[in-house]
């Protein structure tokens, strides 16, 4: 059995025959936890600890063996600052902003139908899409009747998140605002 698949059970079989856990904490730690919570930030560990929980399921950190490597999925993670990012893209010209979006997008597409197995080209598998998105830090997606709504966008160039959208979903969009949250109106296919 390959190791991802002993931790997942491993993972299985502890959350069906756990029914409490204890977690220790540094000093440290419970005082940066109780200043979330005296500064109304978190009003509570349950969902402190919940969040945690689930950051660690969606990017499959059980997995995660080697350091400074970090897989999901198929996709090698790297914790980068996003300074780093729109200095590429300020390097880049403007004109080749929507083709290199276009083209993160077709990349992504692959990734999604190779890691969680949908076609992000149909609308009924969207969801999983979008939270597979947010999980990788993308932002937070979500579909309003014809709009596209994108809040807290690691990027904010909207003709990269343009041809990100149109590559990933293969619909046509339109940039309606110029900054966070992002609104895109679909397009009907004509």
């Amino acid at each position: 059995m390959n190791s991802m698949q002993s931790s997942k059970n491993r993972i299985d079989q502890l959350s069906d025959e756990a029914k409490r856990t204890t977690l220790i904490l540094e000093k440290a730690e419970r005082t940066f936890i109780d200043e979330l919570i005296k500064d109304g930030k978190e009003l509570g560990i349950k969902s402190l600890i919940s969040k945690m929980l689930d950051i660690y399921r969606n990017l499959m950190i059980y997995d995660w063996n080697f350091p400074g490597e970090y897989y999901f999925g198929i996709s090698r993670v790297a914790f980068v600052n996003i300074e780093l990012i729109n200095l590429l893209i300020q390097n880049t010209p403007k004109e080749k902003w929507y083709d290199t979006g276009k083209k993160m997008g077709d990349i992504l597409k692959v990734s999604m139908d190779a890691t969680i197995g949908v076609d992000a080209f149909k609308q009924e598998n969207w969801n999983a899409v979008f939270e597979r998105l947010c999980a990788q830090g993308f932002g937070f997606f979500c579909l309003k009747d014809k709009y596209l709504l994108l809040k807290t966008p690691f990027l904010n160039e909207p003709l990269i998140w343009e041809g990100l959208i149109e590559g990933l979903f293969g619909v046509k969009v339109e940039t309606k605002t110029l900054m966070s949250p992002l609104v895109f109106e679909i397009k009907p296919s004509v």
